[in-house]
């Protein structure tokens, strides 16, 4: 059975007041082709569908064209919501459209949605697991929300593959975030342990919109089609193909995916960036940021690059540049901070001061036994 393994499509995003409409049209053409070229068998969508809960009727629309197309060649599509979408409003109809073969699980619920596809090898089970926050779920953090919500018994003859969306790691190590992915993750309470998916032949995530593996096995991000962050310039955007063969006979392989306006970084003075703009051509018509090496106060220069950058995004000036890069490393320090951590950093900032060994061990105490609750 071949799968097509996708996420994160945020269909309906704008940056920096572009709408990525046309971007998101021009890749989702792209991976409908890829689903017929590769004869795939099923194509699963690990949430974040929409870029927000309520969508523009543009992005409903184009949506709804994609998953029509697919479903006319005959391809059943499985979906789940992610912490960007509405999980009632992309669950409607879901019963009624699961007779055209689109499966669609948007609110949490147990036992997980389950749908099982044959082929040549019998049957593949597809267990879906939208997004969920632990206090919805009844828990107090997120690894135990999915734990509550996993099978307690997989037929272990069987394949099985699940859906889901949710911040991963494994022992600890963390996936590779970009910009675009806004959530911080607090003293660990969202992050879920890759080791607990072991039961399973494929876990197809969604979350994370760098493409990565997550430990040993066959636990995937296959990371957003489009680059939404600049901090991504220089990723390869692709889909994962996914072959399942007899029991425990897995094959991956990327499927690259070519943007309508790549994200580019530029650097220079203004007037060098003009004179390089106007020999650019097509090119200067993707999506940019521009550092801007002048000492001096410049009058509207995202206004005068833009006469030959069309779609020009942001402006830099690279005696910020080292601020904007401290404020960065400082949010990527903050996710990798203990809850116990965390308040002694509070604690530092309110008195003034660092907290003594005392304190310090009070707190790590206070913070294991509330954890133990």
């Amino acid at each position: 059975m071949k799968l097509i393994h996708t996420g994160d499509l945020h269909i309906g995003k704008s940056m920096n007041d572009f709408s990525q409409l046309p971007d998101q049209r021009y890749i989702l053409d792209q991976m409908l082709e890829a689903a017929r070229e590769e004869k795939a068998d099923a194509f699963l969508i690990a949430g974040d569908v929409y870029d927000r809960a309520v969508p523009p009727a543009e992005a409903v629309k184009l949506l709804d064209e994609f998953l029509t197309q697919l479903l006319a060649e005959g391809i059943p599509v499985l979906v789940i919501a992610g912490n960007h979408d509405s999980p009632e409003r992309l669950g409607f109809g879901e019963a009624i459209l699961e007779k055209q073969g689109l499966y669609i699980a948007g609110a949490s619920r147990s036992p997980l949605k389950q749908v099982t596809l044959t082929d040549e090898y019998g049957p593949v089970n597809f267990y879906l697991m939208p997004f969920v926050r632990p206090a919805a779920a009844g828990c107090r953090t997120t690894e135990e929300a999915v734990a509550s919500l996993l099978p307690k018994e997989l037929d272990e003859q069987e394949r099985n593959v699940l859906i889901t969306h949710f911040f991963v790691t494994w022992q600890e190590r963390e996936p590779e975030l970009s910009d675009a992915e806004t959530t911080i993750h607090v003293g660990g309470i969202d992050n879920v342990d890759g080791r607990c998916f072991a039961p399973f032949d494929y876990v197809t995530l969604g979350h994370i919109h760098k493409p990565q593996q997550m430990g040993p096995g066959n636990v995937w991000y296959a990371g957003a089609p489009l680059a939404y962050s600049f901090s991504e310039c220089g990723h390869e955007k692709s889909i994962n193909v996914v072959e399942l063969l007899e029991k425990g006979e897995v094959s991956v392989k990327k499927r690259p995916l070519v943007p309508l306006h790549r994200l580019r970084k530029i650097r220079g003075s203004l007037e060098e960036l003009m004179e390089q703009g106007g020999a650019e051509g097509a090119q200067a018509e993707d999506y940019i940021q521009a550092v801007l090496t002048n000492e001096e106060e410049l009058i509207d220069p995202i206004g005068t690059l833009r006469s030959v950058y069309p779609n020009i995004c942001q402006i830099v000036l690279s005696k910020r540049e080292q601020e904007i890069r401290l404020s960065a490393m400082q949010r990527h320090a903050i996710r990798r901070k203990s809850t116990a951590e965390l308040f002694a950093d509070f604690y530092s900032l309110v008195r003034g001061s660092e907290m003594d060994e005392a304190r310090k061990q009070v707190t790590e105490e206070t913070v294991k036994r509330v954890e133990q609750v």
